[in-house]
C-alpha cells in the first residue's frame, strides 16, 4: 500500500509555504502556531528532509520545501474542489415536501421508510401545514394538496396521488347501534375542523334526512376527530386512504357501505422544472406508485 503523509500535515505544510508564517498558517487553519509547527515537524520525518529554515522570527522554504509546496499545491486543490462538488451534489438531493398533517401522519410516514430503504442518499424533509405551498419561495419542492378549481397555476405540475372517498366510521361497540344512515340522529357526530362539510355532503348524497349533520363535536384536525371516533366518542367521516390501517386491525368499522368520492383527490404539486432533478423525479415516481398500490390502481 502506497504511503501518503497526513492530510492534516499537508494542509499545514501548504498553508505555512503560502503564508510563510507559522500564525498566519494557523489562522487560516483554526488551529495553534504549535499544532502547525508539529505537523510540518511530523512531515519533515516522514520525507526525511528540512522544508523549512527557521529564523528568529521568520521561516523560509527550503529548495525541497519548495519543490513539494509546488508538487502538492495542485492536488490539494483538486481534492478540495473535488470535495466541496461532491458535497454540493449531496446536498442537492435534499428533497422538501409539504402535506396535511393527517395525511402525513396516517398515509405517508407509515410509508417512509421503504423510500429510504431505495434512496438512502436521499434525505426527505416533511413539513405539515393546512396552507398550500409557495413554490415561488424556494422553500418547497413539492406539495401533497387538494387543487382548487382550474388546477395548478402555470409553472406547476401535478399528478394524481389518491381519491378522496369518504365514508362514516366508528368504534366497533357503537357500529353495532347503528344499523341504518337514519340512526346517525341518536349518536354524536365527530367534525375536524378542515374539513368542515364532509358530514353535510356525505347525508346528501345518501339521502339521509331528519339529522342535523352541523351537530357534535369538533375537532382542530381530521385526525383527533378519528382519534375520537377510535375512543367510541361518536361518528368521524374519515377519508377511505388514510384509514386503511384502523380498518384492517378492527380499530374502526364503517357502519354503513355508501361512500361518497370528491370530486377534488389528493395531488402531488411539484415546480415543473423540478422534475428535472433525479432525486426529486425519483421521489415522484416512488409516490404516485404507491398511491396506485393503495387504491388498487
Amino acid at each position: 500500500m502506497r504511503r501518503i503523509p497526513s492530510i492534516t500535515a499537508l494542509r499545514a505544510f501548504e498553508a505555512a509555504s503560502r503564508h510563510l508564517n507559522f500564525q498566519l498558517a494557523a489562522d487560516e487553519l483554526n488551529v495553534t502556531p504549535g499544532a502547525v509547527s508539529r505537523q510540518i515537524q511530523s512531515l519533515e520525518a516522514e520525507l526525511g528532509g528540512a522544508l523549512f529554515l527557521r529564523h528568529h522570527k521568520r521561516v523560509e522554504l527550503t529548495a525541497l520545501g519548495r519543490r513539494y509546496a509546488d508538487e502538492i499545491r495542485v492536488p490539494l486543490k483538486q481534492l478540495a474542489e473535488t470535495t466541496a462538488r461532491i458535497r454540493g451534489e449531496q446536498q442537492s438531493q435534499a428533497i422538501s415536501v409539504r402535506a396535511y398533517p393527517s395525511f402525513a401522519i396516517r398515509w405517508f410516514i407509515p410509508r417512509w421508510g421503504r423510500f429510504h430503504d431505495t434512496h438512502p442518499q436521499i434525505d426527505l424533509r416533511l413539513t405539515t401545514t393546512l396552507n398550500p405551498a409557495d413554490f415561488q419561495r424556494g422553500d418547497d419542492h413539492m406539495a401533497v394538496q387538494v387543487l382548487p378549481e382550474g388546477g395548478p397555476r402555470p409553472g406547476l405540475a401535478a399528478r394524481k396521488l389518491l381519491e378522496i372517498d369518504c365514508f362514516p366510521v366508528c368504534s366497533p361497540d357503537l357500529a353495532r347501534k347503528l344499523e341504518a344512515p337514519a340512526d346517525l340522529a341518536g349518536v354524536t357526530l365527530l367534525h375536524g375542523h378542515p374539513r368542515p362539510n364532509d358530514w353535510p355532503r356525505w347525508c346528501a348524497a345518501a339521502g339521509v334526512g331528519g339529522i342535523d349533520a352541523g351537530k357534535g363535536l369538533r375537532f382542530e384536525s381530521l385526525n383527533l376527530a378519528l382519534q375520537a371516533a377510535i375512543e367510541g366518542l361518536g361518528v368521524a367521516i374519515a377519508i377511505g386512504a388514510l384509514v386503511g390501517d384502523d380498518l384492517a386491525a378492527g380499530r374502526l368499522v364503517r357502519p354503513f357501505e355508501f361512500q361518497r368520492r370528491s370530486q377534488h383527490p389528493f395531488y402531488l404539486v411539484y415546480p415543473e422544472a423540478r422534475a428535472r432533478d433525479p432525486g426529486v423525479a425519483a421521489f415522484i415516481d416512488w409516490l404516485v406508485a404507491e398511491g396506485d398500490e393503495g387504491s388498487g390502481g
